[in-house]
């Protein structure tokens, strides 16, 4: 007899339940220092270059409207850009160089030293955000991935590696997404925290 939608539905969320307990058995401290070299970067007033493809490439422009803009409590906005969001400059990188290129070359024109490079991938494969890993670690900025399954090469590049160690593309993306909302919080934490302790003018 063929799985009733409901019986399916409540499947993936039991799926995606498991992933999320399974990465938080092994996980949290790795999500902390990649909160803290972010609050740190930012601090300083550097910024965050986040990038990836298809998904990522989404939760990539999530986590910087995140940042800019806000997530749960009333702050200064903090400088982040998705280096997927200029659709001018993707396209003639990937027309006059190959797509390979579309992040590397972009944070060669905007990365400095201090900056975060924050790659995603489901697979820790995309030839494209390692590439531009590997050009951010040259350049001097610190280097965060966040992958899945076993991290690829992307995870042995990176300075900070988040592995979601899962073979499923989807609970990948959705233990991602509670990521990012994870690091979200410690940094908005972390605002808070030195706006209290500034001193008045």
């Amino acid at each position: 007899m063929a799985q009733s939608a409901t019986d399916l539905i409540r499947a993936i969320f039991d799926d995606s339940l498991a992933a999320h307990q399974r990465f938080a058995a092994r996980g949290l401290e790795v999500v902390a220092t990649a909160a803290s070299a972010i609050s740190r970067t930012l601090a300083s007033g550097h910024k965050v270059l986040a990038f990836g493809n298809g998904g990522s490439a989404a939760d990539a422009q999530h986590f910087a409207s995140e940042l800019v803009g806000r997530f749960e409590i009333e702050r200064h906005g903090l400088a982040a850009v998705a280096l997927t969001t200029d659709s001018s400059a993707v396209t003639s990188i990937a027309n006059d160089y190959g797509y390979a290129q579309v992040f590397s070359r972009q944070i060669r024109a905007l990365g400095v030293k201090g900056d975060v490079a924050f790659g995603i991938s489901t697979s820790g494969k995309s030839a494209n955000v390692e590439s531009g890993l590997i050009e951010a670690k040259a350049r001097g900025l610190v280097t965060i991935a966040l992958t899945g399954r076993d991290g690829g090469r992307m995870g042995a590049e990176a300075d900070i590696h988040v592995n979601v160690a899962e073979a499923s593309t989807a609970r990948v993306q959705e233990v991602h997404r509670t990521i990012l909302h994870a690091i979200c919080a410690l940094i908005d934490r972390e605002a808070a925290s030195a706006a209290v302790s500034k001193p008045s003018a």
